[in-house]
């Protein structure tokens, strides 16, 4: 009997310690973080100038090639086949010199956006432990929140801290 009273208490005493929740935005907080901005808007640039320099490559290699064709002509045709083998091997040397620019765009892209998301992660972690969270979810788009109390939404306040840091 002494057992069972005791349980009820703990139970008691348990049930009274409130967990303190909140959550954020998953997708809010990182559409609104001005350094994300920053970094996709850098990395277009670099997708455009990259496109751009393809072109021009491109562009240079059809004109060799034309004018190959019509030097070709005038070739025997075993120094065509030659002078036609040269040709795609610099083809595909500048293919594979352009795939690799772009792996490598791709690649730097991927870093620091992991970079941005472990950063954002540690800031809610401070933000959780300075203001006595013991959970902070996360919701919007694929997030494990489906619905929040208004007033336990933290994403105004952690873009906010993240925006200020980064400004700094």
């Amino acid at each position: 009997m002494k057992n069972i009273v005791t349980l009820f208490l703990l139970l008691g005493l348990t049930s009274c310690q409130q967990e303190k929740i909140g959550f954020v935005n998953n997708t809010r907080l990182m559409n609104e973080y001005q350094e994300k901005i920053d970094v996709e808007a850098s990395f277009q640039t670099k997708v455009e100038a990259l496109g751009k320099k393809r072109d021009s490559i491109s562009q240079a290699f059809q004109k060799e090639a034309q004018a190959f064709q019509e030097k070709a002509q005038k070739m025997s045709q075993q120094k065509a086949q030659e002078e036609y083998g040269i040709m795609q091997q610099k083809g595909q040397m500048i293919g594979q010199q352009l795939q690799q620019e772009d792996q490598q765009l791709q690649l730097s892209g991927q870093t620091e956006m992991d970079s941005i998301v472990s950063k954002v992660k540690r800031e809610v972690k401070a933000y959780g432990e300075a203001h006595g969270y013991s959970y902070i979810l996360g919701g919007g788009d694929g997030g494990s929140v489906l619905y929040g109390k208004e007033s336990n939404d933290l994403t105004d306040e952690i873009v906010k801290i993240l925006n200020d840091k980064y400004n700094e």
